[in-house]
């Protein structure tokens, strides 16, 4: 998982940008809505989109644009009705890659994806190809300094699986319906955490340690995640901080 979540740390920090910011909003608003409506506008009974709702607080959305969001998904409101399609691939070196999409033309998004795929090293595969190689998961990012054996303690007294160094912070990973209650249990104890969010987890990486390689592995991503309908890209690769570094610039 470290190498996948280094890269989204990386994605984060490009998306300061104000046509980034534009992008990550939109993609924000439409899961709050599809939350929304699979579960109900109800934050306190639909954990789903509590945690797309702190996910677009965190991201600075403002307030309103969630409720109108929320209004869409539930009936209140119309609104464009999206379909949660996901695509499953291959990207260079071997590479497992599993695409998110919320799309209102099944065949436009289908077709630009595998055309996303194919100019960058990498091609689609059937359903279910590549799946199997990951788990759902929750996944806090808690921002350090922290003593590392208080910070077990409480994640396990909280009900979480385990944590994991990544940089100056810890990533603690949970059961998806953990989610909200790992992460009030940590905030009572005074920790910061940046972000929480449901998400695909590797069961093994892939060592990348050629540059030319893992600039192409990180352009397939960076292109598929670009994509307006495109929400979460996951993939199994694992790069270091230096190599990610230069694909910065």
């Amino acid at each position: 998982m470290s190498g996948h979540s280094k890269w989204a740390t990386t994605k984060h920090r490009k998306g300061a940008k104000d046509s980034a910011r534009a992008k990550v909003f939109a993609k924000l608003i439409r899961q709050v809505e599809v939350a929304a409506r699979e579960g109900g506008g109800d934050v306190n009974t639909n954990a789903a989109l509590r945690t797309m709702f702190q996910k677009a607080r965190e991201a600075s959305v403002p307030i309103d644009t969630i409720e109108r969001a929320i209004k869409r998904g539930t009936g209140e409101l119309e609104g464009v009705r999206y379909e949660a399609i996901s695509y499953e691939g291959y990207g260079p070196s071997g590479v497992a890659v599993i695409v998110e999409t919320l799309s209102d033309n099944r065949n436009r998004t289908s077709a630009e994806i595998k055309h996303l795929f194919g100019k960058n090293g990498g091609a689609i595969a059937e359903p279910g190809a590549v799946s199997w190689q990951f788990d759902r998961k929750g996944v806090l990012e808690v921002e350090g300094p922290v003593d590392e054996d208080q910070l077990l303690e409480w994640i396990m007294e909280a009900g979480a699986e385990n944590y994991e160094a990544n940089g100056k912070n810890y990533t603690v990973t949970t059961e998806p319906h953990d989610v909200a209650i790992v992460r009030d249990a940590l905030e009572k104890q005074g920790l910061k955490v940046q972000s929480a969010d449901l998400t695909l987890v590797a069961q093994n990486t892939i060592p990348v340690t050629e540059e030319a390689e893992a600039k192409k592995i990180l352009r397939l991503m960076d292109a598929i995640d670009d994509h307006d309908d495109v929400q979460n890209v996951y993939a199994n690769f694992d790069i270091s901080d230096e190599l990610l570094a230069s694909y910065e610039g």
